[in-house]
């Protein structure tokens, strides 16, 4: 029988989610292309039945989103999944090209490495305001890490010459390699630290 690669190019055999929190809310079931067209949108935690690739496929397309407004528009921003299945497919080639791995297998560990464990919430106790630690959903640090890669790679291309693949490859690979120049890690540590003095 022959294995289905995801693309027709890359095998998920050896790909492994390391982090037991995340490992049931990180699909990385075999597909060939990750289009489900949001059949599972209307369950609670249906987004969790996607694949990872779909889910930063999706975050690709609304990259422009900061908190609650809209900060940039441009091309990249279409919606159109054929531009950001081509983007997909041109950052995982030079992942692979640069780290010469499964570029799914890097994407994985950077998400897995960019995703917080802890972040503040706010608790009204005697009509003050307090900044509270608690941990972090799974399903919300994947979102979170998968967010900060985007809007990343998205501030590098927007306004450059650099293409957005390029800057998605350098993204993730910089997330991987746990480089402190990576967004997703830089924001990451941030939110870590803040709850950590918020205790």
């Amino acid at each position: 029988m022959t294995e289905t690669l995801l693309f027709q190019k890359w095998s998920t055999k050896d790909v492994h989610v390391e982090d037991p929190g995340l490992r049931k809310y990180l699909n990385i079931n075999p597909v060939f292309v990750p289009k489900s067209s949001g059949r599972e949108a209307k369950f609670r935690f249906g987004k969790n039945k996607y694949h990872i690739v779909e889910r930063l496929m999706g975050k690709i397309q609304v990259t422009g989103h900061k908190g609650k407004k809209h900060k940039y528009s441009s091309g990249h921003n279409t919606g159109k999944g054929a531009h950001v299945y081509s983007v997909v497919i041109q950052a995982f080639e030079i992942i692979e090209r640069e780290t010469k791995e499964n570029p799914l297998k890097v994407f994985v560990k950077a998400v897995e490495n960019a995703a917080p464990r802890e972040e503040i919430t706010t608790i009204e106790y005697g009509g003050a305001r307090y900044p509270q630690a608690v941990d972090c959903a799974p399903q919300r640090r994947i979102d979170y890490a998968l967010r900060q890669l985007t809007q990343g790679a998205y501030g590098k291309s927007f306004d450059s010459k650099k293409k957005i693949h390029e800057a998605l490859a350098e993204e993730i690979t910089k997330a991987y390699r746990l480089d402190m120049t990576s967004q997703a890690l830089a924001k990451k540590l941030e939110v870590e630290r803040q709850a950590d003095s918020s205790r």
